[in-house]
């Protein structure tokens, strides 16, 4: 599936490991997508309890809907731990940002038929879907 066909389809977003630094990429893309996108987003980091004025969980198991696509600002090498728990969530979509490839994690995620993106930044592609739709 495309992006942009991911992005039209799927709309609640868990963004995990967003950051409360405003320089930081995780917060950057949050605050784009809040006030460009149609896009609900969570927002994960266990060291964390606000950003942006909306809650942070601790984990995505403790996100109180579904979440349909998980986009990971995470280290490549700790990308693979999560994909248990984007199986147990029922997530559709599996996004590794801008920069992050991890062929264990992809392997995993697409063994349970969750959809990977790699190496793409949510907001960059919001922005390509936003052109495509004139």
């Amino acid at each position: 599936m495309e992006t942009f066909e991911i992005l039209e389809k799927y709309k609640k977003v868990a963004i995990v490991g967003i950051s409360d630094k405003p320089d930081r990429p995780s917060n950057e893309v949050a605050r784009y997508l809040m006030d460009n996108s149609d896009l609900k987003l969570y927002f994960v980091n266990p060291l964390l309890t606000q950003v942006l004025g909306q809650p942070v969980y601790p984990s995505l198991l403790e996100i109180p809907e579904k979440v349909e696509i998980v986009d990971i600002f995470r280290k490549a090498s700790e990308i693979p731990a999560l994909v248990p728990d984007a199986i147990k969530i029922g997530a559709k979509v599996f996004w590794m940002q801008l920069g992050i490839e991890n062929a264990e994690a992809r392997a995993a995620a697409q063994k349970a038929g969750i959809e990977v993106v790699e190496n793409k930044c949510t907001a960059i592609e919001w922005q390509k879907y936003l052109r495509s739709k004139k």
